[in-house]
């Protein structure tokens, strides 16, 4: 597979998000099954994995190190902290005694020696990021993490941690209909030399052209609280699918193919990790690397998505408030 750089690390063009093998996306797939696919991702070229503690919480990074196990030479895994369940909510809590915590359960959940990339998952107001990256260093040192990245952080944020300890990546969510990191995010990730990887990169499934306002998500699953996911919104929004479609029709690709196909086009240190549960998605979506745009393809794509104007926040008020900080 292509390969491409985040900071000073070296993974696959295209990573795996793993999230919804065992979290967040309402029933819970039959675990045997997502280790039958974590296996077959790699006999498929993937080697990039994404999880993190909170999800589960725990059990997505256990079932990573069981699946994986066999391959641990051949892979790269990043995972995150600074995330913990209290009385049944996400508390963001970045103090350093818990990192240092998070890195030991990880390491044994994973089953490695070392984190390839381990992000702090959101940014701790309550806590100078400062004294977050020379943790970070200092966990670097002792050989436990390779590198580390921040999560949903805001430029400030990132120059005064990379000042402290320079960063291999920032992940953050970024799409056709999620355009915000073009602002100010991409240009300091690009003057600084950090790698980007965007989560949610076919917008939660939407962009697939697979959800429609008819779509009825099951209980548990995060979609049914998030604006952009009303009936209202997800109606509104049709016109963007409308553009990809095209697009996908023209390029003899799927809608996709097509979405993830434009995130790889915009530079070469974003590293999309679309999630999914099924081989058929991970084999689609891996065809996006051979889907190319020429600069005029690419030009006609981004003022058409562009003129559309979308529908719904991405987050709910309070998830809004632990973002870009």
């Amino acid at each position: 597979m292509e390969k491409r750089q985040l900071g000073g690390l070296t993974v696959d063009a295209m990573g795996l998000g793993c999230m919804g093998m065992s979290f967040a996306y309402g029933d819970i797939p039959d675990q045997q099954q997502m280790v039958k696919l974590l296996q077959a991702a790699v006999e498929n070229g993937e080697t990039f994995f994404d999880t993190a503690e909170v999800y589960g919480p725990f059990t997505n990074e256990t079932l990573l190190g069981k699946a994986l196990a066999p391959y641990k030479d051949k892979v790269t895994i990043a995972t995150k902290c600074g995330i913990r369940i209290e009385n049944g909510k996400q508390v963001v809590d970045a103090n350093t005694a818990g990192i240092q915590r998070s890195v030991e359960g990880s390491l044994q959940r994973l089953g490695v020696e070392a984190i390839d990339l381990y992000y702090l998952h959101r940014v701790d107001p309550q806590v100078p990021i400062e004294q977050v990256a020379y943790t970070m260093g200092q966990l670097k040192k002792a050989g436990k993490i390779k590198h580390w990245g921040l999560s949903e952080a805001g430029v400030a944020t990132i120059r005064k941690a990379h000042a402290v300890e320079p960063l291999a990546a920032v992940e953050s969510e970024y799409s056709l209909w999620t355009r915000e990191p073009e602002n100010e995010l991409l240009p300091t990730l690009e003057e600084l030399g950090i790698g980007f990887v965007p989560f949610s990169p076919l917008g939660k499934g939407y962009l697939t052209g697979k959800i429609t306002a008819a779509t009825k998500f099951t209980k548990g699953d995060g979609r049914n609280n998030l604006p952009r996911f009303t009936e209202a919104a997800i109606a509104a929004n049709q016109q963007l699918l409308n553009v990809i479609a095209e697009f996908a029709t023209a390029k003899q690709a799927t809608p996709a193919q097509i979405a993830l196909a434009w995130l790889l086009a915009q530079k070469p240190w974003i590293v999309p990790i679309p999630g999914t549960t099924k081989l058929s998605r991970l084999q689609e979506n891996l065809g996006a690397l051979k889907v190319k745009f020429t600069a005029a393809e690419l030009a006609q794509l981004n003022d058409l998505s562009q003129q559309v104007k979308i529908t719904g926040d991405r987050y709910t008020p309070e998830l809004a408030k632990r973002a870009g900080l």
